[in-house]
């Protein structure tokens, strides 16, 4: 199982030299990957009409694409992860422009982690329908892997038209692996037609299984292996206790995955500092071979 870090970009300063310390950090502990959420936009909760989500303009969040273009020319082998990109509220050729340029400069360290969102807010100021997001986001997967793997597309769908236009460079990664968040049944149905992975956040294997049950019916009825499928859910770092993270990993190994990335937001860490030294205890104490 191949073990990385969530960076933890709420609680962390806007500071270029921390984050290069905490990639740098993560990569010569050992760690496989670097998992990045996506958040274009925070609402304000006191907006008319109120608000209620996770995050709030508060919250910080750096773009995906740019953080990790900086995070590849400071680390030599690191995967670099997006755990999700809001796929549907962005320009397809766009994301698959900017994947294409990532996956050349960091030299084929790309792993594409897309998604519905929640939140409307983001959707209306980027121009971009919330209720349509997951008829079009399938459309977005077949044009973006055309898109990294021919010199030139022609497409006409319901959603994008290319006429005879291609992405250069081209990736590294011809295509791009694509894993999908979400939980609900559409969404395990959709991985496990067009998905290379699936990335969850439901705390523990055993609160999983439901999910991996129906996901496994569905793989098979796609013609696909639950063998060739990835796997990674997330660690929460916690209270810091060794024992505790052996019996969650060792859960999540037999239940079939093969990624995970550690978490240690929400654990009251006020500094960068504080996050370097919590993944250095878990690299300490976690065979990660």
């Amino acid at each position: 199982m191949r073990i990385g870090v969530v960076f933890p970009q709420i609680e962390f300063p806007a500071d270029p030299i921390a984050i290069r310390d905490y990639a740098q950090t993560a990569e010569e502990l050992g760690f496989t990957h670097i998992l990045v959420y996506d958040h274009v936009l925070g609402a304000n909760p006191d907006r008319p009409g109120g608000w209620q989500g996770p995050y709030t303009h508060k919250d910080s969040f750096y773009e995906p694409f740019a953080l990790f273009s900086y995070m590849a020319a400071i680390t030599g082998k690191i995967e670099l992860a997006t755990g999700i990109i809001i796929l549907p509220q962005r320009q397809t050729a766009l994301v698959a422009k900017q994947a294409a340029t990532l996956d050349v400069l960091s030299g084929g360290r790309l792993r594409l982690g897309i998604g519905l969102g929640w939140n409307p807010v983001e959707y209306t100021a980027l121009n971009e329908d919330f209720h349509s997001r997951g008829r079009r986001i399938e459309e977005q997967v077949e044009v973006m892997r055309r898109l990294w793997t021919k010199p030139l597309v022609a497409f006409e769908g319901q959603w994008h038209t290319i006429l005879d236009a291609g992405v250069n460079p081209l990736p590294v990664q011809r295509p791009i692996p694509i894993w999908f968040g979400g939980s609900a049944d559409e969404a395990l149905r959709r991985m496990a037609r067009i998905g290379d992975g699936w990335m969850t956040n439901t705390p523990t294997a055993e609160e999983a299984r439901p999910a991996l049950e129906k996901l496994a019916r569905y793989l098979q009825e796609a013609g696909r292996s639950r063998a060739g499928f990835g796997l990674e859910p997330r660690l929460k770092y916690g209270s810091g206790n060794p024992d505790e993270w052996a019996t969650r990993m060792r859960d999540w190994e037999a239940a079939g995955a093969t990624h995970m990335s550690v978490n240690t937001m929400g654990c009251g860490f006020t500094s960068a500092g504080e996050h370097i030294e919590a993944i250095r205890k878990f690299a300490e104490a976690v065979d990660m071979r």
